[in-house]
């Protein structure tokens, strides 16, 4: 082991601050002087943004080892705590607080070590890394330059390491076969290993999964299933048994969707079950997600040829390191560090996605290189696609080029369907959506910067040879101008509009605040909503305005779009495989602007007509802390469901839709088979002609045993302090390992700010989303590695986060997750049977929250609901036979206190000499 490097370094935490001098002595300070110590002298540090959170110093800066770990080992996992570092490097962790000061110092000369290991596998390309972060006068600098030298050789950098993608023929249709069932079980024997235990429910679920890989036999009537699997039947390997059985039999393809990119990860760590070879995985299984979470190679280009600057020039360069050893190029939740983007404290990371609309295609240098484009050819090739709910809804809605789709469909996470077909299939004509569509038919106007082109440059050679389209393009240009542009809130607040579309928006913002009745929350400077019904004069012949200004827009897109299907059925000369790509990618973003122009036709059409039955429509002032952001017309379907059933369900051959809580707690007879409504409702599977099976198998995991609900009966609704006080004391009851879920962010930062530092000088490190300045995947790793933190969250902590064992073993709920009051959740309440609609929603949250708390047979956890008036109808939403008390605060503190308590004395058994 290297003798520790001769430079201070810092520690701060909830409970103190700590220096440790170039000679390794460290003394605790005060924020004062730890403050000048900083400013005077670059410190090491872990985290500069956390740790000047620590402090309340926002400019500090130092020798941050997260940056250092970014650049030696780019693509590789480190939880960004000492206890992290010290795991991914090899090192002993500190053991207390007042030892992670000395411990930076170590773990720095261990790190620097690597530069002279001649197995160091990330080596090539860090010397001319190096060169340009020096440039940019990166602190670290000085400190890795001694120890790399020059390679002998050229070193293949970023653009030169990327590989190429290759086109390759369409995928045939998969062959007809039926699977054997008997051949499903042992596969999923296989799968689960020798000498494993056999899961009579998995083999269950299993073989009920086949059904849906047998042919059809009619059209627009697929083999559907609507599948209920608890908690810990391992359901994943039960569809995934089936599903290969039928790929090796048919060679066709499977296309699984999920809500959540942490199920998206555990998907393809379980399907290398079914390809051990890493090479053949690749090839065979293809995670897809939507382009805005690929890094964009020309945005990062520009980037590192001077459109950055500053602290921001160092994040291009890092992410650059990443991508020539990222396994897709995917920076939200793929293998870029979820940490990396907060060190610096901006959103620099935006800028380097595929932003909306920027993309240009085969005109782009690095076009056969980019991380999307091969992505989407490697997924048209691959045997298993994983996607999520949103993606695979756009594809079945606007299908590209590319062979034969998947026809088995798997929907894992089955209960979000209805949240991912709300926002897919909505329609809103808001002043954002239309400065969005000008832009993409104008291009940059003004002092707009970006490689963002319109129309006429994107098809200029379209344009040369076709007169009708460049008529298309021209009048399409002309239309485009009655669309708001730059300034445009300005101009409504000063009803001086622009154009038509911005008449209309003016109308729609003057009939929202006249109409709007809700005065606390429009004192509170959050958005407004009013129903699209009895509009007044002014804003009916707005519409009216509105609509013909859309539909001649309208009108030469769509005749753009079948000069440009014209150009590819019968291709000229000139239009080679890189046009051919160009006029292809125009297609595609011509038809999802269309569709966009044709849902605000309909919507501009109910203004002053009569209402569809099918759709909830109002009118909306987007605000957040009192300034307005947006304003328009929304639609959304009543119910949502029903697009999927006839856009996505009715194509496919079979599909599967499967969750642990898709009837909440509704098991209806006894063998469990009863109720489905609610699960028909929410997927759409009541909206099929075909028959739909179901099947249902409980969870395997004693809840009788191993958990228990306590509803707190004596913490008023409102009361901050004592609600603050309750959370207080659960954590520090249960030693740590809480999960706190809260429905407002305003009152998740009351409570952390109040007992934050408590719990810390306890020894039970708390954080936070919203107020921790890192990203929710980072902090649920950092919660998952430490058994004594606890975690503050939102909805998205609620759904898809997986922490078995010691690091969850107490959810705590601040209340009944009751549904907010807008307009869209007032009519689907009336049309799905008014409060059971309410009560299926609550029992849905409340049953996912729940699902967080028990994942092992040998995990034992409370769910505490602080609300005392908690209805007992709900309570189907626990699994049957758990164990449910109402208490007051301090009988349930000590509930958990004596759980903890239990846990120590098995923990201690389990490990001590017999």
């Amino acid at each position: 082991m290297p003798p520790p490097l001769s430079l201070p370094a810092i520690h701060a935490s909830h409970v103190g601050i700590w220096i440790a001098d170039a000679a390794g002595r460290v003394q605790r300070v005060g924020r004062g002087e730890a403050i000048a110590a900083v400013a005077a002298t670059p410190h090491l540090l872990l985290g500069a943004t956390l740790t000047g959170d620590r402090l309340g110093y926002p400019e500090l800066s130092g020798l941050d080892l997260l940056e250092l770990f970014a650049f030696l080992y780019p693509a590789r996992f480190a939880v960004p705590t000492p206890t992290g570092i010290a795991a991914a490097i090899g090192l002993a962790p500190p053991k207390a607080e007042e030892e992670i000061a000395a411990f930076l110092p170590l773990a720095t000369a261990a790190m620097l070590e690597s530069l002279g290991d001649p197995d160091w596998p990330e080596r090539e390309g860090a010397w001319h890394g190096l060169q340009a972060l020096a440039r940019q006068r990166w602190p670290w600098t000085p400190l890795i330059q001694p120890s790399l030298a020059a390679p002998d050789k050229d070193d293949r950098w970023l653009f030169a390491r990327l590989p190429e993608w290759e086109e390759a023929p369409p995928r045939a249709q998969p062959r007809q076969v039926r699977i054997n069932p008997d051949d499903v079980t042992a596969r999923l024997d296989r799968l689960t290993g020798d000498g494993a235990e056999r899961r009579p429910g998995q083999q269950d679920y299993a073989r009920s999964a086949a059904a849906i890989f047998e042919p059809r036999e009619r059209k627009d009537a697929p083999q559907m299933l609507v599948a209920e699997a608890g908690t810990g039947i391992g359901k994943t390997l039960g569809y995934l048994a089936p599903a290969k059985q039928w790929i090796d039999q048919s060679a066709g393809a499977v296309c699984i969707s999920t809500f959540t990119k942490a199920l998206q990860r555990q998907l393809s760590r379980e399907t290398e079950r079914l390809y051990p070879d890493a090479a053949t995985h690749r090839e065979k299984v293809v995670v897809r997600k939507g382009r805005e979470n690929y890094l964009c190679l020309l945005n990062l280009e520009d980037a590192l040829q001077g459109g950055f600057s500053g602290r921001a020039a160092i994040l291009a360069q890092l992410v650059a390191r990443w991508a020539a050893y990222s396994r897709d190029g995917d920076m939200v939740g793929g293998d870029l560090p979820g940490w990396l983007p907060a060190l610096f404290r901006r959103n620099g990371t935006t800028a380097l996605t595929d932003r909306r609309g920027e993309c240009i295609y085969a005109g782009c240098p690095h076009f056969r290189k980019c991380f999307i484009e091969r992505s989407a050819r490697a997924a048209t090739q691959a045997e298993i696609i994983i996607a999520n709910h949103a993606l695979t809804m756009v594809q079945a809605a606007r299908p590209r080029d590319g062979g034969a789709p998947a026809t088995r469909l798997i929907f894992d996470e089955g209960h979000h369907l209805w949240d991912a077909a709300d926002s897919m299939f909505a329609a809103a004509l808001t002043g954002q959506e239309a400065v969005e569509i000008r832009r993409w038919v104008l291009g940059p106007e003004g002092k707009s910067r970006g490689r963002r082109r319109g129309l006429a440059a994107r098809l200029a050679d379209v344009a040369s040879y076709d007169e009708a389209g460049d008529r298309a393009i021209q009048a399409a240009i002309a239309a485009a101008a009655e669309l708001p542009g730059d300034g445009w809130l300005a101009r409504l607040s000063e009803n001086d509009p622009w154009g038509a579309i911005e008449r209309l928006l003016v109308a729609v913002r003057g009939q929202v605040y006249a109409r709007a009745v809700d005065t606390r929350t429009a004192d509170a400077g959050y958005g407004l909503e009013t129903e699209l019904a009895d509009p007044d004069a002014t804003l009916v012949a707005a519409a009216a305005s509105a609509s013909d200004a859309v539909e001649a827009l309208l009108r030469p897109l769509m005749a753009l779009g079948k000069r440009l299907d014209a150009l590819v059925d019968d291709p000229p000369d000139w239009l080679d495989g890189q046009a051919r790509a160009r006029v292809d990618g125009a297609r595609h973003s011509l038809g999802t602007r269309v569709d966009t122009l044709g849902g605000w036709l309909s919507l501009l059409g109910r203004v002053g007509g009569p209402a569809d039955p099918d759709f909830v429509d109002w009118l909306a002032v987007d605000r957040f802390d009192g300034r307005e952001y947006d304003c328009g017309l929304h639609r959304h379907w009543l119910d949502p469901a029903r697009p999927v059933a006839d856009i996505v369900y009715r194509p496919a051959q079979g599909v599967l839709v499967t969750s642990a809580t898709l009837r909440n707690g509704r098991h209806g007879s006894a063998n469990g088979m009863g109720d489905w409504t609610e699960a028909d409702i929410r997927t759409g599977a009541r909206h099929m002609d075909g028959p739909v099976q179901h099947f249902a198998v409980p969870s395997p995991f004693d809840y009788a045993r191993q958990s228990e609900v306590l509803i707190v009966t004596d913490i008023a609704r409102g009361d901050l302090p004592a609600l603050a006080g309750a959370y207080s004391r659960l954590i520090e009851a249960s030693g740590g390992g809480a999960l706190g879920l809260f429905s407002a962010i305003r009152r998740l930062r009351i409570v952390h700010a109040r007992i934050a530092d408590r719990l810390a000088r306890a020894g039970l490190p708390l954080y936070a989303q919203h107020v921790d300045p890192l990203d929710t995947g980072t902090l649920v790793d950092i919660f998952r590695a430490d058994p004594h933190a606890s975690l503050l969250g939102t909805d998205a902590l609620r759904d898809g986060v997986d922490v078995p064992g010691e690091s969850l073993r107490q959810v705590i709920m601040e209340g009944v997750p009751w549904p907010r009051p807008t307009i869209l959740h007032a009519a689907r309440r009336a049309a799905q049977g008014g409060a059971a609609y309410d009560d299926m929603v609550i029992r849905g949250r409340i049953a996912q929250a729940f699902g967080r708390l028990i994942r092992r047979s040998d995990d034992f956890g409370q769910f505490v609901m602080l609300s005392p008036s908690f209805p007992s109808r709900l309570l189907s939403a626990f699994p049957e036979g758990t164990p449910i008390r109402r208490l007051p605060l301090d009988e349930v503190v000590n509930h958990v206190a004596a759980a903890n308590v239990e846990r120590r004395k098995s923990a201690y058994a389990a490990f001590s000499p017999s």
